[in-house]
């Protein structure tokens, strides 16, 4: 905590920050390119060329907040430095926000910036299977449960341990779906070991060596033990912090979240970018999913 004061003592401290971020090799202008800009009033840039003017925050999670850039700062660090996850209670009174639906907001907004689009995929041998996400219900268990949702779990072998591991939301146990999921997780070529459902049947074709450890193809205990170890682990999860009270519209950035924090469990404080907690908050969610912040309420 005395280092992030330090570094961060001031709004303008956390300006420059962001600047040297964006442009580490001096100003360019986002619209053509250009070097030379001219320091406006609220932090704007506007380029000498062209006359765009833009702001270190445009495009990102900061965009239009009327909050200071110091305390979403400490936000991030004070997320990335629970070891099991935060929740909008919480940060709210860490923070000392007024309204609960503030830090649900900022919380969200992070948990978006927290998967890299073009993310490594997994490589090697991978587990992967599926699991349902939601309470006890009667009726139908397993492929096929109605009023749950299907998560495909990806896990990395790593020797006797679990490596990094990958997390989706699927809308069916079909082939359709499953060979669209595996490609997006698991590079070509990595051996995939999975039970016989029929779903997976399809993945040699996509250049997988298909490994079917388990004849069962239902959804039950004997589950192998690392796709069962992350299963389990992520219930637990989402029932110990969030008290198990996750919106199915919302469980893809609890989906992030978790698979965020599983792979920088054991990182120190300076590492690989998918390794280091510390490399998120020195990556700041620049350009990229400015479309899925927007998709959260104001």
């Amino acid at each position: 905590m005395q280092e992030f004061e330090e570094k961060f003592a001031s709004e303008q401290s956390c300006i420059d920050y962001l600047f040297r971020l964006r442009w580490p090799g001096g100003f360019r202008c986002p619209r053509c390119g250009h070097e030379r800009f001219w320091g406006m009033n609220r932090g704007l840039f506007r380029c000498t060329s062209c006359d765009l003017q833009t702001s270190v925050t445009a495009g990102t999670i900061f965009q239009d907040t009327r909050k200071p850039l110091k305390l979403w700062f400490q936000a991030m660090w004070y997320i990335t430095n629970q070891k099991q996850g935060v929740s909008a209670l919480g940060l709210q009174r860490v923070l000392g926000f007024g309204s609960y639906h503030t830090s649900w907001i900022w919380l969200h907004k992070l948990r978006c910036a927290m998967i890299r689009p073009g993310r490594d995929r997994l490589g090697g041998a991978v587990e992967v299977d599926e699991t349902y996400i939601g309470g006890s219900k009667p009726g139908k268990r397993g492929r096929g449960a109605a009023g749950k949702v299907l998560v495909l779990v990806a896990a990395q072998e790593d020797g006797n341990r679990i490596g990094r591991i990958r997390l989706r939301r699927i809308a069916d146990a079909s082939a359709n779906s499953l060979e669209e999921a595996v490609p997006e997780m698991v590079v070509p070529g990595s051996i995939v070991r999975t039970d016989d459902w029929s779903g997976y049947r399809g993945l040699v074709r996509h250049g997988y060596i298909h490994d079917v450890v388990r004849k069962d193809a239902s959804i039950g205990e004997n589950l192998w033990p690392l796709a069962n170890r992350v299963i389990a682990l992520l219930k637990r999860w989402l029932l110990g912090i969030h008290q198990g009270a996750v919106q199915i519209s919302h469980l893809d950035y609890y989906l992030d979240e978790y698979t965020f924090r599983f792979n920088r469990r054991t990182a120190g404080p300076h590492g690989h970018e998918e390794n280091s907690s510390i490399a998120w908050f020195n990556k700041p969610f620049l350009l990229s999913r400015l479309r899925a912040i927007r998709s959260l309420a104001e």
